[in-house]
């Protein structure tokens, strides 16, 4: 009992009503996420024309109907969670429940932050790619950390679920909904990303033999020091996960209920790709 993780100032009689203000903050999140974009949508459309409108409409689009899958989800994993609880507490109270099984309701609780976080990262994220301060990847990242969040909160809620539970099938399907529409925005972000951003010509007819060398020299230069850069972005990234994982003791849930530790990811997806080949 010592060695289990206490929850942060949370005391076991009140992690139902946390549960309940989590859901609930999280649906208020993604209301406010929904009409974030439709006014920027009117923005963009007041301030913008051509291939910068297309693009930026696209993207919006998409973005909100990410939102409308996440929302729908929330609601089916709220609804999940009910049946859960009083299908399970028998004589007990709701609250005596959630206490009982502490472990699994602070599990509901931090995917429901995490999904709520990512649904408002990903707008602010939206809002800086539509006014052009900032960058495409980041979008891409949220769609990646929403589709991740969002199974966490799936995985959370099936941990009790009856396996032939009608709520169980929607949230199910609605997850793989959500991952439908994040690999939307993904796709339109890139295809925007092509359009907006100009290509260098290339055009290199009008320089003398010692010019051209001048620039291969730079140019290999600025390779070496993009590939030294990015060894040492994946080596902390690396660290990154693992911190993340030492914190949030990320736990497997087995069939009987208890948690046992998931091991750290392997190192090996972390190594730097080969070398190009100087031409």
């Amino acid at each position: 009992q010592e060695l289990r993780p206490k929850s942060l100032d949370i005391k076991q009689e009140e992690l139902g009503d946390m549960v309940e203000k989590e859901m609930a903050s999280t649906s208020e999140a993604i209301e406010d996420a929904v009409r974030r974009i439709e006014e920027m949508m009117s923005q963009a459309r007041n301030e913008s024309s051509g291939v910068k409108l297309e693009v930026n409409e696209r993207i919006l689009n998409s973005c909100t109907d990410l939102m409308k899958a996440i929302r729908l989800l929330v609601m089916t994993s709220t609804n999940l969670q009910k049946e859960i609880v009083e299908s399970g507490r028998g004589a007990a109270t709701t609250q005596e429940f959630y206490a009982k099984n502490s472990r699994w309701t602070e599990g509901l609780i931090s995917a429901s932050k995490a999904v709520g976080w990512g649904a408002t990262q990903l707008v602010e994220s939206a809002d800086r790619v539509v006014l052009h301060t900032g960058k495409y990847e980041e979008l891409i990242v949220c769609s990646h950390e929403i589709a991740a969040s969002t199974a966490q909160l799936v995985a959370a809620s099936k941990v009790k679920a009856d396996k032939s539970s009608r709520n169980l099938g929607r949230l199910q399907e609605c997850s793989r909904n959500v991952n439908e529409m994040a690999a939307n925005v993904v796709a339109s972000t890139k295809s925007g990303q092509e359009q907006i951003e100009e290509k260098d010509t290339m055009d290199f007819s009008g320089m003398s033999l010692i010019k051209l060398k001048k620039e291969e020299m730079e140019t290999q230069v600025k390779v070496l020091e993009l590939e030294k850069r990015l060894e040492g972005e994946r080596v902390r990234l690396g660290e990154l996960r693992k911190q993340h994982y030492a914190l949030a003791g990320a736990y497997d849930t087995t069939e009987d209920g208890e948690a046992k530790p998931e091991p750290a990811p392997r190192r090996g997806i972390l190594k730097k790709p080969p070398l190009a080949q100087k031409p």
